[in-house]
């Protein structure tokens, strides 16, 4: 019998962020909408792949259909794994900044926070 693959990251972030809506889970939402930024952010595109002004075009302006377009970077699964482990440990350091400037609550958050972000990220392989 042949195994599916387990889902990739990303897809499985948005399946939690979609349930955590539904829940009205706004922890949940936050930290999820947060990592998913990130991982959108990743891909944006290049701004030194633009094509350079010609002389003679109004301020910006490139010639040619779609010359202006610039195609967005390539995020591997392994790129997706390491923004969600940035997000985890920079949650995890707040938190702990937090525990200096005596924040429980804050703190709290932020530990909810990565350990929800674990918690999707490790229902495939594993992290790391």
């Amino acid at each position: 019998m042949d195994e599916s693959p387990e889902p990739a990251l990303r897809p499985r972030l948005r399946d939690a962020l979609t349930q955590a809506m539904k829940a009205r889970d706004t922890t949940s939402v936050r930290a999820l909408r947060s990592v998913l930024a990130a991982i959108d952010n990743a891909e944006a595109a290049d701004p030194s792949a633009a094509p350079r002004e010609e002389p003679g075009l109004i301020a910006g302006g490139v010639a040619g259909l779609g010359a202006g377009e610039v195609a967005r970077r390539i995020v591997t699964e392994e790129d997706v794994r390491d923004i969600v482990l940035a997000a985890i440990s920079e949650r995890e350091a707040a938190a702990l900044q937090y525990d200096v400037l005596q924040r429980p609550d804050e703190a709290k958050r932020l530990r909810d926070e990565a350990d929800l972000i674990r918690s999707v990220a490790s229902d495939g392989p594993p992290l790391g």
